[in-house]
C-alpha cells in the first residue's frame, strides 16, 4: 500500500506513532539507515518533513515527500508548512521522537524535547546502525537488486540534469589532461589453486598452486587507469632494488606511463600474494616495509615532483601508508599546487595500516570510505551526513566522495559559492567478483574528469560506471575509455 503524505491538520490517524524529523533534501544511505532504525521501534513510523519556507533546498517538499514514499520505510509523511515540530508533537503525541545524533547537544531543540517528555513520550538520538556490508541478497534476487540500482542511478542522473550524450561526450575530453600520481607502488599476485582438503596432521587447508598472475596495484594502477582513459600520466613512487621493481618498470613502459620511480635499497617493492580457489580468496601474504623514506630518497622524490609539476593539471595522492607520502613530501605537494595552480586529489587507505585522511589539507577532492572517515575523526556515532560535513570542514577540502561500500558513494560538491550539494550514487554491481581496486578506479576517473575542467557530478556518474567495471574482473585491470562508454550505454538504456 502506498504511503500517505498528509498536512498536519489531517494527521490524527497517526497518533502514538514513532516520529522522525528532517528536510531529507537528498536521500542517501545514511538516511535509509536512520529511517530503518526508527521503523524498528514501533508499529507506525511517520516522517515530519520540513517545508519549503527558506527556499534553500534543492528539491520541493512535494518532491522530497515522494522520494521518502518510494523508500517504503515510513507509514506516512507529515507535510509541515515550515519547521513546526512542536505542533506535530502536540497533534500526534508520538510514543517516541527519534532524532539524529547532531541534535543531541543542540540548545535550539531543548524546549521541543521537554515538550515530548512532558506529553509522556520518549526521545532517542540515533544515526542508524553503522555497517560496512549488506544483507540485500538475503531479501531479493540479484536481478531485482541490479534493476533497483540502475533505477537509482537514473534518478541520480536526472536530479543532476545528466543525460547519456553528455556523459559520453565527457569521456572524449580527457586527451589533453596530464596528471602526476604520487604514492605507494604495489604488485599484486593472484595464485589460482586447487583445493585438496584438510591435512591429516593438523587442521590446515591443503591446496595445490596451479597458475599465478601479477598485476600492478596501489598508486601504479591509479596511473594505469588514468592512462587507459586517454589522459597522460606520470608515476612518482618508490620501489626496491629487486625483480618486482623491474616488472613494474616494464608495465609502465608498456602502458606509456611516465616512469619517475626512485630505487630505495632499504625496502623491497611492496608485494602482496593472494591464494584463491575458484573465485574465493583464502588468504593474503604481504612482503613490505612501512618506515618513512630517509632524507636522500625523499629528496629524489621531491625532485621528480618539482620537475613534472609545471606540465601537469593536478597531483593524485594514493597513500597506502607504507612510508612514501611523508609529511615533508606532502608539504611540497601543497606548495607545488599553489605555485602551478594544480588540483589535488587524495585517497588514504588504512585497512591494515594506521593513517588518517585528515593529513590531506586544502585538497580539491578527498575519497575516503566511511570506516576511514570515522577512524580519522574518531567518530563512530554521528550520522553519515554529519560525518561528511565535519570531514569537509576539518580538511578544508572543496569536494568529497564518501564511499559506503556495497551502497555506493555520496558525492559532495562545495566548489560553488560555498554551498555544499550532495548526490548519492549506487553500486551498480550487485555480486562483485573482486572488490580490490574499485576505489583506485574511482579515484582515477574523478581526478581525470576534474583535472580536465569537468564538474564533479558528471565525473561522479562516470566513476560509478567505472567502479562497476573494475569489480567484474579478478585483479587490477585498467579500464579503457571505450569499455567505459559501452557500460554507460548499457546502464543508461536499461
Amino acid at each position: 500500500m502506498r504511503n500517505q503524505q498528509l498536512p498536519l491538520a489531517k494527521a490524527v490517524k497517526w497518533k502514538g506513532c514513532v516520529l522522525t524529523y528532517g528536510h531529507f533534501s537528498t536521500i542517501h544511505p545514511g538516511h535509509i539507515r536512520y529511517l530503518r532504525h526508527a521503523r524498528s521501534l514501533g508499529d507506525q513510523l511517520v516522517v515530519a518533513l520540513i517545508g519549503d519556507h527558506n527556499g534553500n533546498f534543492a528539491f520541493s517538499q512535494q518532491e522530497r515527500g515522494e522520494a521518502l514514499n518510494l523508500l517504503g520505510i515510513a507509514d506516512g509523511v507529515l507535510m509541515l508548512q515550515s519547521d513546526e515540530l512542536d505542533d506535530a508533537i502536540h497533534k500526534l503525541q508520538p510514543s517516541m521522537l527519534v532524532l539524529g545524533n547532531e541534535y543531541k547537544d543542540s540548545p535550539l531543540i531543548q524546549d521541543t524535547l521537554d515538550l515530548q517528555r512532558k506529553l509522556g513520550g520518549s526521545v532517542q538520538f540515533h544515526a542508524g546502525d553503522v555497517q560496512y556490508a549488506t544483507t540485500d541478497l538475503l531479501k531479493k534476487s540479484e536481478r531485482d537488486l541490479l534493476q533497483r540500482r540502475k533505477c537509482d542511478f537514473h534518478a541520480a542522473c536526472k536530479r543532476q540534469g545528466l543525460g547519456q550524450q553528455q556523459l559520453l561526450a565527457a569521456t572524449k575530453e580527457w586527451s589533453s589532461t596530464r596528471l602526476i600520481v604520487l604514492g605507494d607502488t604495489i604488485v599484486d599476485q593472484y595464485a589460482a589453486c586447487e583445493a585438496f582438503g584438510m591435512s591429516a596432521e593438523a587442521p590446515v587447508i591443503v591446496v595445490r598452486e596451479l597458475k599465478q598472475r601479477d598485476f600492478i596495484g596501489g598508486a601504479a594502477v591509479v596511473a594505469a587507469h588514468i592512462q587507459a582513459l586517454g589522459a597522460k600520466c606520470d608515476l612518482v613512487s618508490v620501489v626496491g632494488n629487486d625483480n618486482t621493481a623491474q616488472l613494474v618498470k616494464q608495465e609502465l613502459k608498456r602502458k606509456s606511463i611516465g616512469d619517475a620511480l626512485t630505487i630505495d635499497p632499504s625496502r623491497p617493492t611492496t608485494f602482496k600474494k593472494r591464494y584463491m580457489v575458484e573465485n574465493q580468496k583464502l588468504f593474503r601474504v604481504s612482503r613490505l616495509e612501512q618506515h618513512n623514506l630517509d632524507a636522500e630518497i625523499e629528496n629524489k622524490v621531491i625532485n621528480n615532483l618539482e620537475r613534472l609539476a609545471p606540465n601537469a593539471q593536478g597531483i593524485v595522492v594514493s597513500d597506502f601508508v607504507y612510508g612514501v607520502v611523508t609529511p615533508r613530501i606532502l608539504q611540497v605537494v601543497e606548495r607545488l599546487s599553489k605555485t602551478h595552480n594544480l588540483l589535488l586529489f587524495g585517497d588514504l587507505q588504512c585497512s591494515s595500516q594506521v593513517g588518517s585522511v585528515t593529513r590531506f589539507q586544502n585538497f580539491s577532492l578527498l575519497c575516503p570510505n566511511e570506516r576511514e572517515a570515522r577512524l580519522a575523526l574518531q567518530d563512530k556515532e554521528s550520522g553519515l551526513e554529519h560525518l561528511s560535513q565535519r570531514l569537509l570542514q576539518e580538511t578544508n577540502s572543496e569536494r568529497l566522495v564518501m564511499k559506503v561500500g556495497t551502497e555506493g558513494f555520496i558525492a559532495y560538491d562545495g566548489s560553488n559559492e560555498g554551498k555544499i550539494i550532495n548526490q548519492p550514487f549506487p553500486a551498480l554491481s550487485v555480486n562483485p567478483l573482486d572488490v580490490a581496486g574499485a576505489g583506485d578506479s574511482l579515484l582515477a576517473l574523478l581526478a581525470t574528469g576534474l583535472a580536465s575542467g569537468q564538474e564533479l557530478m558528471p565525473s561522479a556518474a562516470l566513476a560509478c560506471c567505472m567502479a562497476s567495471l573494475a569489480v567484474e574482473t579478478m585483479g587490477n585491470t585498467p579500464i579503457s575509455a571505450d569499455s567505459l562508454r559501452k557500460t554507460v550505454l548499457e546502464v543508461m538504456q536499461a
